[in-house]
């Protein structure tokens, strides 16, 4: 069974809350509700989310300084931003969002079909990243093994690497299609450079497996950092 990707939805708002839920609700995904900033960062303490959906406007903690508090984490910062406002300033008030951290800023009222496409592509690829994740610890453990084993196990890990091989072919050729599909629907800058970035990870967890193969001279355990 596939594991679902979690979304968190950031409002003070509950009628809002209830009305992303039901325009996200078709992406078959987990949706988590946070009715304020410091309720966001609580819930960023203990769950991975593929992206966050952030209002602006909130008593208290606002939208700006949630964004700060998650871009200064560690294991948040990479997480994608999207705000969403009520509110229109102009080009400034813009700025600031992107400033913050954002990687898309959407006024309300907003086409709920941009939005759920939007979220999809970022959904999507945190699924791709978790399962380059997923190889590459496969690949580690197996490594680990066959470091303390001898005799018959010498043929194992060449069958291991043509597992490995034949999956990670399988990813490459998903993200990139994936990435022929933002360049089709000229889809934001954010949303392609997050693929190109997906993309080099492959590139190196390629060259890896490749270093291993019999006759490379290549040496076990080497694997491409993972960032």
């Amino acid at each position: 069974m596939v594991q679902k990707a979690k979304i968190l939805l950031v409002d003070d708002r509950p009628e809002n809350l209830l009305a992303l839920e039901a325009i996200l609700s078709a992406l078959d995904q987990t949706l988590v509700r946070a009715s304020s900033g410091e309720e966001a960062l609580k819930a960023l303490l203990t769950d991975d989310f593929a992206v966050i959906l952030l209002d602006v406007q909130m008593p208290g903690m606002d939208g700006f300084e949630t964004a700060a508090h998650i871009k200064r984490r560690e294991r948040t910062r990479d997480i994608p931003i999207i705000f969403l406002t009520a509110i229109n300033h102009g080009p400034h008030h813009t700025f600031r969002g992107y400033a913050a951290g954002a990687v898309d800023y959407i006024s309300k009222p907003f086409d709920p079909w941009v939005l759920r496409a939007k979220v999809s592509v970022f959904v999507e690829l945190y699924m791709k990243n978790c399962k380059l994740r997923e190889q590459a610890a496969l690949l580690r453990l197996q490594l680990d093994g066959d470091g303390h084993a001898g005799g018959d196990s010498e043929k194992e890990p060449a069958g291991l690497l043509a597992e490995l091989s034949a999956r990670l072919a399988a990813v490459e050729e998903q993200a990139e299609a994936l990435s022929k599909q933002l360049d089709d629907e000229s889809a934001d800058a954010a949303a392609v450079a997050t693929a190109a970035h997906l993309e080099r990870k492959l590139t190196g967890l390629r060259r890896a497996l490749d270093a291993l193969e019999p006759g490379t001279g290549g040496a076990a355990g080497v694997l491409p950092a993972q960032s």
